[in-house]
């Protein structure tokens, strides 16, 4: 316990010479709570801790549903929406409410993938329409292969692929240099299978 004349002296050392809780506990030789309690520090905090009412109060509900729908809506255009539904308001205090309420973006995951030269391709079918021979109608297929390490690309169009989405024999037969062996003789297991996509490796 601290007399009234010590609580008078730690009042008007905080407030009239602005000294710091600190500086005043090693003066007087008591504890810093001690000071806090004389000077009433909590009044200030309780204060602090009670936000004053702003125009944006009222809308905060519709801020929240309709930032849950289109969470990445810019706050000038919920400005342009509030303004006729009776926000009389600022569009910065807008701003600061609308920075507390927008959900966090979630960060989309992606696997890098790293290979050796010669190790994985892809490949896939195309359709590029139907081309006219003599009074016969029939459709244009496209077998493209890239190399996931180097990106070299090719591309074989063909007349014979039809319904069974096969090379022709002579391009099984005389596989195009695509890369090491090995890369070249996985080409026809796959392709046998009638793939709408594969990965070679």
């Amino acid at each position: 316990m601290i007399s009234p004349e010590q609580r008078a002296e730690i009042r008007r050392l905080f407030y009239a010479e602005h000294w710091k809780v600190g500086t005043i506990a090693s003066a007087l030789s008591v504890h810093p709570d001690t000071v806090r309690r004389a000077i009433e520090a909590e009044r200030f905090l309780a204060h602090l801790a009670r936000p004053r009412p702003t125009k944006v109060d009222t809308f905060l509900p519709f801020i929240r549903e309709t930032l849950a729908t289109y969470p990445r809506l810019r706050s000038t255009r919920l400005f342009e929406m509030l303004r006729p539904r009776g926000y009389t308001g600022s569009q910065v205090q807008l701003r600061r409410a609308v920075r507390r309420m927008r959900p966090a973006r979630t960060e989309e995951a992606y696997l890098r993938l790293r290979v050796m030269a010669g190790e994985q391709a892809q490949a896939d079918w195309g359709c590029f329409g139907w081309v006219g021979t003599g009074r016969a109608r029939r459709p244009l297929s496209c077998f493209v292969m890239v190399l996931s390490w180097s990106r070299a690309i090719h591309a074989l169009f063909t007349l014979e692929a039809g319904h069974a989405g096969r090379l022709p024999a002579p391009a099984l037969a005389q596989p195009p240099p695509l890369g090491p062996p090995s890369v070249r003789l996985s080409l026809e297991p796959v392709l046998s299978g009638n793939p709408s996509s594969a990965i070679v490796a």
